[in-house]
């Protein structure tokens, strides 16, 4: 049994830990245990849940509405690790300056991108978005479809992004794409990127933008994007989304083209 003395002894070093760490208990609390308890008590999940706030609280066909609705939910009700407002004007701002024709995201989860992404598209062009957990995937066509966006703009591809990938050109008729936007498993950022690379759907001026490459983190995708040579690359610093104080940041790929 301890003794009261050396417990004593430890008090100073957990508190320094807890203050130190607050943050990461404020997440574990509400991405962990408040879903947890969620599930239970009312048999829906997390994404179902948010889809139901929004569909309540936000304007249907009004993409800003829909996303406002999903960043308080995010904020105020329970934690989903979308891109968030802040990080957000990054992807806006690409997307707005370089006016891409095919895009492709890697991780659709609830909708929230893609519907920041489709509002930003021009007419003509076209996002390919990638999620392969079925129930996700219902609430997030949903939520899509919600905003205003049909088949013709933003196409829900039900599928793991390693099988994806390659039939782009084949099946989807993709030749080249213009953006990518990678927000889904960390360690699939560098195979999926290798992907990209050996199909031929990369071109000199294509943009990447990889989520979370701080936090969770993904540093062999960094490693190989810095070492390569086939990429200029451009660290955007922020915090992790809707929760302040853990570091986080996006990585912001350009093709300079194969060697």
């Amino acid at each position: 049994m301890v003794s009261p003395a050396i417990a004593l002894a430890f008090l100073p070093l957990l508190f320094t830990l807890i203050i130190r760490y607050r943050y990461y208990f404020v997440l574990f609390y509400r991405a962990v245990l408040v879903r947890v308890v969620q599930d239970f008590l009312t048999g829906l999940s997390r994404e179902e849940r948010a889809f139901q706030y929004v569909l309540t609280h936000a304007t249907p066909g009004n993409p800003d509405s829909i996303l406002d609705a999903f960043d308080h939910w995010c904020s105020k009700v329970e934690f989903i690790s979308n891109i968030g407002p802040k990080k957000g004007l990054v992807l806006d701002r690409l997307l707005r300056e370089n006016s891409p024709l095919n895009v492709l995201e890697l991780g659709t989860h609830c909708g929230y991108s893609a519907i920041r992404i489709a509002r930003s598209l021009t007419i003509g062009a076209r996002l390919y978005s990638v999620e392969m957990d079925k129930s996700n995937a219902l609430v997030a066509e949903k939520a899509i479809r919600l905003a205003g966006f049909d088949d013709d703009m933003v196409e829900l591809i039900v599928s793991t992004s390693e099988e994806v990938i390659p039939k782009l050109k084949e099946e989807y008729g993709v030749e080249r794409l213009d953006f990518v936007f990678m927000d889904h498993w960390k360690r699939c950022y560098l195979p999926d990127l290798q992907l990209l690379e050996g199909s031929g759907l990369l071109s000199e001026g294509t943009i990447i933008l990889a989520d979370n490459v701080i936090f969770p983190g993904a540093p062999n995708f960094l490693r190989y994007v810095k070492r390569s040579g086939l990429y200029k690359c451009h660290m955007h610093r922020a915090s992790l989304e809707y929760i302040r104080g853990i570091k986080d940041g996006m990585a912001e790929l350009i093709y300079l083209g194969a060697k």
